[in-house]
């Protein structure tokens, strides 16, 4: 039996993969990408003579049963995402559950993701919070911020530049404006950048700066304000 490795692959600067990571690209039999024009400059960076295939969430369902197969006549097949770690956001979730069913070996690598150092950076606590990936566009948008107006633990999410300022606005409007927040933008590249402040001051900080960008949002849980205003009624 073949194994199933999950690769990390650097979100910008590409001095942040693994020398293991490299070493599994290189050996194994088959690599999948979720754009294989993304990852073709990275493999060719590190002397990856290799033809990857495409495996995005247009094809994973039809092309599993295939990779099954490539793992059960004995070849290892390493996934990459465009950046970051496979499932996280990603494809790569269906093809796990998969092999997993089939008791197949699947090993994921240790390596970039992108919420950990915007969490990290913001400087809102990092013990406890609830990752939430993309947040539904239009159906049951409006339910997942009531949902999320309640959460104690910090709320990390991912926000494409288009959807920044409208997602700012709404969050102002079920957890409050004064709410306690971070927002980092191209992490590891050359201008990473982190905005720190309530909402409205981040949100008033992009409607006058370029958004361009992978933005990671930070914003402190309710347990924090509630712990706030017990120490202003102390005082």
């Amino acid at each position: 039996m073949g194994k199933l490795y999950l690769v990390p692959t650097p979100i910008g600067n590409l001095e942040d993969i693994t020398l293991r990571a490299i070493r599994i690209l290189k050996e194994a039999d088959v690599i999948l990408a979720e754009d294989t024009r993304t990852s073709a400059p990275l493999l060719k960076y590190f002397g990856i003579d290799k033809k990857a295939y495409s495996h995005h969430q247009h094809n994973e369902h039809q092309a599993t049963s295939e990779i099954i197969k490539f793992l059960k006549e004995g070849k290892n097949v390493a996934l990459i995402s465009d950046a970051g770690t496979p499932a996280i956001s990603d494809p790569g979730f269906y093809l796990v559950r998969e092999a997993i069913k089939n008791e197949l070996e699947v090993e994921c690598l240790p390596g970039a993701t992108a919420f950990v150092p915007a969490l990290v950076n913001s400087g809102l606590p990092s013990d406890s919070f609830v990752f939430e990936g993309f947040l539904p566009v239009k159906k049951g948008r409006q339910t997942r911020f009531k949902k999320l107006a309640e959460e104690d633990r910090t709320i990390i999410l991912y926000e494409s530049p288009h959807r920044l300022l409208k997602t700012l606005e709404e969050f102002a409007q079920y957890l409050g404006p004064d709410r306690q927040a971070s927002v980092s933008r191209e992490l590891t590249k050359l201008y990473e950048e982190t905005v720190r402040g309530t909402l409205a001051e981040i949100k008033s900080h992009y409607e006058n700066n370029i958004l361009k960008g992978e933005f990671v949002i930070c914003i402190a849980g309710a347990e924090v304000v509630k712990k706030k205003r017990i120490r202003e009624e102390q005082d």
